[in-house]
């Protein structure tokens, strides 16, 4: 397993996979482990987890250059994202026992409530694109819930992974309630098929999400998964143009495009189409990419030469299909895993730029003459994992994010994004369950119905 520098192409770290037998050991320990920090307080849990947002502000340069090195993300981004894990600690710390609380159900009985109670050991299988938030959304709301984790990271960001690793023991956590595997895809089945893991959380493309989901129906076991996502923004012809291309092309561009819910699809108003198109173009061409530690570089590298090749096989296949490409569409020369902004128009049904999640820092334009057409562009994918809508009129925007576009999340008149307060996650092929929020820590406890006669 190694870590390549995607802005230089060297060589960062070797690890050498754990083998079945320490795997298993692994996790016994932390079975082992789960069983007294089930017993452990709220307010032991929330100190613990507080000193956790404490060690990551204090190291957080050190731990976003990791980042910055091994998978290319800017370092304004990687600062960020350590302070948005923080966050999501502190949240938890301070919310976990109000949303973990008994509640009481009026019945015939003298006494009757829910009680919520952890479960065991919980497996992340977490991606590169966000290697310390996409764990931490899942490491705080399941520690405060008394449970344990084990994690199976990216073999890219195995650097990121061993960190997180060293920052919960640094942080006071009793030994082995949260530990990295340092193994390949492959090993993930056997994983999920040890008795003593008893639920699992998956965040990234939806054919991975399909393969676990899979295994851990047939030994049932309880899954979250957030997949890919295609999320369309519609611009309708009263909103604000300039306002509107500035927020698109921010969540376009954000982490080189390689996200989720960065919006993709942009379904634009005859009306302003062509105003709009011209502000989109100046700001996708203002955008810089270089050297990831610079504070003037927009956009670094992609995390890997070979997730460039796909995009940009996307962009080929569908220019060769009728696709007009606006602007970009090439590869730079280097060993840089660059990517340029790229904004394609004409693209329909049958291409790939249609139908696939485009994993880059790569934009399609749509125009739409009524509502219903672009409700019909917007919904006409496999994913529903996040959608934007930018219009003056907000309660017509309400009704269209409620009752109008398939998708988990959906923001009017700024581009979606996660927070600890609110829950996460899509529908249709995006992936199922939730992550943050009350309703993140409530999907892996024992929702225990206790009746008192």
């Amino acid at each position: 397993m190694q870590s390549v520098n995607p802005f230089t192409g060297e060589v960062i770290n070797s690890y050498e996979e754990y083998s079945s037998a320490e795997v298993k050991g692994i996790i016994r320990e932390v079975d082992a482990a789960y069983h007294q920090w089930k017993r452990s307080s709220f307010e032991q849990r929330s100190s613990l987890m507080t000193n956790l947002q404490a060690k990551l502000l204090e190291q957080k340069e050190e731990l976003a250059g990791i980042m910055v090195s091994e998978m290319g993300k800017v370092k304004r981004e990687a600062l960020g994202e350590i302070e948005k894990c923080a966050l999501v600690c502190a949240f938890y710390a301070q919310n976990a026992e109000y949303c973990l609380r008994n509640e009481p159900i009026q019945t015939e009985a003298s006494e009757s409530y829910i009680s919520y109670q952890p479960i065991g050991t919980v497996l992340a299988v977490m991606p590169w694109n966000f290697p310390f938030w996409q764990v931490f959304r899942f490491l705080a709301p399941t520690l405060m819930a008394g449970n344990t984790g084990v994690l199976k990271h990216a073999s890219n960001v195995s650097g990121c992974a061993l960190a997180i690793e060293r920052l919960v023991k640094e942080a006071g956590f009793p030994e082995n309630v949260f530990r990295t595997l340092l193994i390949g895809s492959a090993e993930v089945k056997a994983v999920i098929g040890n008795p003593l893991i008893k639920a699992l959380t998956l965040t990234g493309s939806t054919p991975a999400g399909k393969a676990v989901a899979s295994v851990a129906g047939s030994v049932l076991k309880k899954s979250v998964l957030e997949l890919g996502g295609s999320d369309p923004y519609l611009i309708l012809e009263d909103a604000d143009v300039a306002v509107a291309a500035r927020l698109c092309v921010t969540s376009r561009l954000l982490n080189a495009g390689q996200s989720c819910i960065g919006a993709k699809r942009f379904i634009v108003a005859d009306k302003i189409y062509d105003n709009y198109k011209k502000e989109f173009l100046r700001l996708m061409g203002e955008a810089s990419f270089g050297d990831p530690l610079d504070a003037k570089t927009t956009i670094g590298p992609l995390a890997r030469a070979d997730l460039r090749d796909e995009l940009h096989r996307q962009v080929v296949t569908s220019r060769k299909m009728g696709a007009t490409v606006l602007m970009g569409g090439y590869i730079p020369k280097g060993k840089a895993a660059f990517y340029p902004p790229t904004v394609l128009e004409n693209v329909v049904r049958g291409m790939p730029a249609y139908r696939e999640e485009l994993f880059g820092p790569v934009a399609v334009l749509y125009r739409f003459k009524t509502e219903e057409e672009a409700i019909r562009i917007a919904n006409d994918t496999v994913f529903g994992l996040g959608a934007g809508i930018f219009t003056s009129d907000t309660e017509k925007g309400k009704i269209l994010a409620e009752r109008g576009l398939e998708a988990g999340c959906v923001f009017v008149n700024d581009f979606v994004k996660s927070d600890p307060r609110l829950p996460f996650g899509g529908v249709k092929e995006s992936g199922y369950g939730r992550e943050l929020s009350m309703n993140g820590i409530r999907e892996f406890v024992n929702v225990k119905t206790v009746v008192v006669k």
